[in-house]
């Protein structure tokens, strides 16, 4: 069992709404690790942050991807997932999308809440610079790199979709 599709990319880039579409296309489940760790946590990620650190929310986090990497369907993973050397090794051989997005982009879709940890205080810098540290390692993993600025969830399920098929 593994993903048919496993998509990457920083908070905003709309990898848990475009999983969904892509599932439900698909007729497979989705999965997010995000919402796999809250689960298991029985908590939201912000709390486990305030709570436990950072270190213990990357430690749920690399166990969560690992068990959905066993996933028959779409997955997307935690914008910070691919922070791992192992979680990177384990993307090797998936059909990999890095969802892309600009900050100014990013930054209107997230907002100004407080849900995302690494984001409090001024939400663009901090954003810009967690797009900058993790561009590279996204473009590392991805087979396929999609912008996803100004699109619909349909036409960027569209793209990928076109590309799964000439895989």
């Amino acid at each position: 069992m593994s993903p048919v599709i496993v998509l990457v990319g920083p908070p905003g880039s709309g990898k848990s709404t475009v999983a969904g579409e892509l599932a439900t296309r698909l007729g497979v489940p989705h999965r997010d690790t995000d919402t796999a760790v809250e689960t298991e946590a029985g908590r939201p990620i912000s709390d486990i942050f305030v709570d436990s650190g950072e270190a213990h929310f990357r430690k749920l986090e690399r166990a969560a991807v690992s068990a959905a990497l066993q996933h028959d369907g779409v997955l997307s993973l935690g914008g910070g997932a691919i922070l791992d050397p192992e979680t990177r090794a384990e993307l090797a051989g998936h059909f990999v999308v890095f969802l892309d997005v600009t900050l100014g982009e990013a930054a209107k879709r997230v907002g100004l809440g407080t849900s995302r940890p690494l984001l409090l205080g001024n939400v663009r810098t901090q954003m810009k610079n967690l797009m900058d540290a993790r561009r590279p390692l996204y473009e590392e993993v991805a087979a396929l790199v999609v912008s996803t600025d100004g699109r619909t969830p349909a036409d960027v399920s569209d793209e990928i979709l076109q590309k799964l098929e000439t895989k």
